[in-house]
């Protein structure tokens, strides 16, 4: 696994106006606002939150299947906003998305053959019997079978039409996979084993995975990194390990708290959340968070902190460096061993490009490397 950034967002913001009342001006929802993240290659980079904090709009933004209102987008060097018709669709074989719901995503119209095929020939790729072949080795994968692919998507439970949506994404050979809440609409049994499928097919392709979601449960096991978004904005991002350990922001405290846990004996004290969501048109001033924060203070709610270096992670919270905030312990972080290895080497490759690393203006530089 290597450290190289793949995809870069820098400064990204996407407004949306509502329809205009009958009396008064229209309003405006900015549904992100400011994000800067890096997505390394080789990595499973989670981006998490409640719903409506933005974060399916940053993931469509990432593979511009909507344009930022500001902002950019870079995919291995390239500005994916200054691209032509034409050159966005030659970089759609290596970005590729599914979609929340498996149903709606789907022609009912299409075999699943036909679905999976699409853009196999939109892309141009392969022969027709080469083409058969990649639908029947891919829907092996996906643990179905070939014979499959004559029935239509009505055909199948909502599990198994997710399968088919990863099988469909998976076609043309992508290098970077982003999943819009892949398992939120799936029983619970039936999530474990879609993330166990990802899990398999990433390390056997040598996919870079972006998984949104708004269950911290679901990520834990399989996430190398985080990303928590509140109102448009990134308010912590860190490595798993450290995320669900020792959170820095409250926000992220409350998300954690919010997992169920099985255990014997005591239970730990859950951090309470008061109040609802905040309107989006009209933010809070100040911290974003600081209505519903347990422990805001009078600065919270006239300046806005801004997402800065904290150790190996990023933290937007005045206090975030005195507050004592509880995360999980134990087997409660307990995460796959998949995802461990992945960290692990993802560690390595890190300290290894920080040790050959020589300042390039001075020897005080005193920028600190992503972790």
């Amino acid at each position: 696994m290597t450290a190289n950034v793949i995809l870069r967002a820098e400064g990204l913001r996407r407004e949306f106006v509502t329809r205009k009342p009958l009396f008064g001006p229209a309003t405006v929802v900015r549904a992100v606002d400011g994000v800067d993240l890096d997505i390394l290659q080789g990595e499973t980079f989670a981006i998490v939150g409640e719903s409506g904090c933005g974060k399916s709009t940053l993931a469509r933004l990432l593979v511009r299947l909507i344009d930022p209102t500001e902002g950019s987008v870079w995919y291995d060097g390239q500005d994916i906003a200054a691209q032509n018709p034409q050159a966005l669709r030659a970089l759609r074989r290596d970005l590729q998305f599914i979609f929340q719901d498996p149903f709606s995503s789907l022609n009912p119209q299409m075999t699943v053959g036909a679905l999976i095929e699409e853009p196999l020939i939109t892309h141009g790729i392969g022969n027709r019997a080469e083409r058969q072949a990649r639908v029947a080795d891919l829907l092996t994968r996906v643990g179905l079978i070939p014979a499959h692919a004559d029935r239509y998507p009505h055909e199948f439970s909502g599990g198994q039409r997710q399968r088919i949506g990863i099988a469909r994404a998976l076609a043309t050979g992508p290098k970077l996979i982003i999943g819009d809440e892949p398992v939120s609409a799936l029983d619970v049994s039936i999530q474990a084993q879609v993330v166990n499928i990802l899990e398999d097919l990433k390390d056997a392709f040598g996919l870079t995975l972006v998984i949104i979601a708004h269950d911290l449960a679901v990520i834990r096991h399989m996430a190398d990194r985080i990303a928590v978004m509140y109102l448009g904005e990134i308010v912590e991002l860190a490595s798993a390990e450290d995320l669900f350990t020792a959170p820095r922001h409250p926000y992220t405290e409350t998300l954690l708290a919010a997992i169920p846990v099985a255990r014997v004996g005591p239970r730990r004290v859950r951090t309470q959340i008061e109040g609802d969501l905040p309107n989006p048109t009209a933010p809070p001033p100040g911290c974003r968070f600081h209505t519903r924060c347990p422990h805001a203070q009078d600065r919270c709610s006239t300046e806005r902190p801004r997402l800065r270096d904290l150790g190996r992670r990023q933290v937007a919270c005045h206090f975030a460096e005195t507050l004592d905030l509880a995360g999980l312990t134990g087997a409660d972080t307990t995460r796959s061993p998949a995802a461990t290895a992945r960290f692990a080497l993802y560690r390595a490759a890190r300290a290894q490009e920080d040790a050959s690393t020589v300042p390039k203006h001075n020897e005080s530089s005193t920028e600190e490397p992503l972790s």
